[in-house]
């Protein structure tokens, strides 16, 4: 099978495959052509409430297939950082669902999702000095905001591997599952954010990405939407609400 990024969306939840088995789902450049378009997809679909995104069995994603760097690292790493901003932009919830080798542009696709949640056994790493690569500013600033500046040195200056245990103590993973329940514990949460309010996501994922010129947008969405009338009504009634509000499509 060519190397490719496939989906599909089941219950309000979209999930995005990195598929290149071969080389441990590394990113060829057609495959990181293809996620924003994908993506920009995926964010106009009002079926999708959350977006999940993995690797094709036992891997997320081993970084950039070496050999797309040949020609052009500068262009490889231009599309790889397109790539990222667009996952980071995503208007709604994103959860990378993590087994095996996380590292280099896979560790830089996880860190633009909202949350990640990690099998055990998995290893992450951020690897650009193997290579002589001068790591993206976007990428190294979005790193650090996740992992603190001292942690996010010893990443890049060292290249090295950490597990999902220290992931999970240095910020950069949110949850790490015992192997053979990563699959049941993502389905769980994804269902649980499908439950909840879009208004509340979608502006408290632009308030924690720093946005600071929202408020009044916001406030004026709240009380156009009827959303939080609603969830007070079901709260009191002890029902489930059923929420009004929904992300604007681009078109």
């Amino acid at each position: 099978m060519d190397p490719q990024v496939q989906y599909s969306v089941a219950e309000s939840v979209a999930t995005v495959v990195v598929s290149h088995p071969q080389k441990r789902n590394a990113m060829t450049a057609a495959m990181w052509r293809a996620l924003p378009p994908l993506l920009a997809e995926l964010a106009d679909d009002p079926a999708v409430r959350v977006l999940v995104l993995t690797g094709e069995g036992g891997t997320f994603c081993a970084g950039a297939d070496i050999s797309t760097l040949r020609g052009s690292p500068q262009e490889a790493q231009g599309l790889a950082v397109r790539a990222e901003e667009a996952l980071a932009a995503f208007p709604k919830p994103t959860l990378a669902a993590i087994r095996g080798h996380c590292v280099g542009g896979g560790a830089q696709l996880a860190a633009a999702c909202d949350l990640r949640f990690a099998e055990e056994g998995a290893l992450f790493g951020v690897t650009p000095a193997k290579l002589g690569i001068v790591y993206p500013s976007s990428a190294t600033r979005r790193l650090v905001s996740l992992v603190g500046p001292a942690t996010a040195k010893y990443l890049l200056f060292s290249a090295e591997l950490i597990d999902a245990r220290r992931a999970l103590r240095t910020g950069l993973v949110d949850e790490v599952l015992p192997a053979g329940e990563l699959g049941t514990r993502v389905a769980e949460f994804a269902r649980i954010l499908v439950s909840r309010s879009q208004l509340t996501q979608a502006a408290a994922k632009e308030f924690a990405d720093g946005r600071t010129d929202r408020d009044a947008h916001w406030a004026g969405q709240a009380r156009a939407s009827g959303d939080t009338a609603e969830g007070v009504g079901a709260f009191l009634e002890r029902r489930p609400p059923r929420f009004g509000w929904s992300v604007p499509t681009s078109g």
